[in-house]
């Protein structure tokens, strides 16, 4: 049975694992948000910056990308993605069906955000998340780069992300 993982962030860019196949997909009853304060890749405890997570809401919707997994990779690719996600506990992983592009029905591993956690900060201003990423840096490098490498790839895919392009051009002017 082939293991699919619905990326919606860093996961389109630097998936970590080898893919057999991408597609878009929707998520219904989330949305891609920078609800999660990061003290561990793009901030510290000290100078917290944010990363992007799935916000569960009724009406909402996310589409990203839909990542099948290599045959024969999946047992690392889930210790990998586990080792990546769950740092914190900020993450809940869910198996959940997401919608291809083609219309196929599949069940992916997905890591959303558990809105109970220290780290969730949902409804943040698009003016507050621009001032937090404009001036973080964690273990994996600036938070401007995650989001700018994110906002860049779903262009690149075709599934722009207004408040993403947004949040770019203003820690942009932020960062000068």
């Amino acid at each position: 049975m082939t293991m699919w993982v619905f990326g919606y962030g860093s996961l389109l860019w630097n998936p970590g694992f080898p893919v057999a196949r991408r597609e878009a997909a929707t998520l219904a009853g989330y949305h891609r948000s920078f609800c999660m304060w990061s003290i561990h890749h793009r901030g510290s405890e000290e100078k917290p910056g944010l990363v992007l997570a799935l916000d569960a809401a009724d009406d909402a919707e996310c589409t990203g990308m839909a990542l099948s997994v290599e045959a024969g990779h999946e047992e690392a690719t889930l210790a990998a993605l586990r080792e990546r996600e769950l740092i914190s506990s900020a993450y809940v992983e869910r198996d959940l069906e997401v919608t291809l592009a083609s219309g196929e029905r599949v069940t992916a591993v997905t890591y959303v955000i558990d809105p109970q956690h220290e780290q969730y900060c949902g409804g943040l201003s698009l003016e507050r998340q621009a001032n937090v990423i404009a001036h973080a840096v964690g273990g994996r490098g600036p938070n401007p780069e995650y989001l700018y490498n994110t906002a860049e790839h779903l262009a690149e895919i075709g599934l722009e992300d207004h408040d993403l392009n947004w949040l770019a051009q203003r820690v942009r002017e932020l960062s000068v």
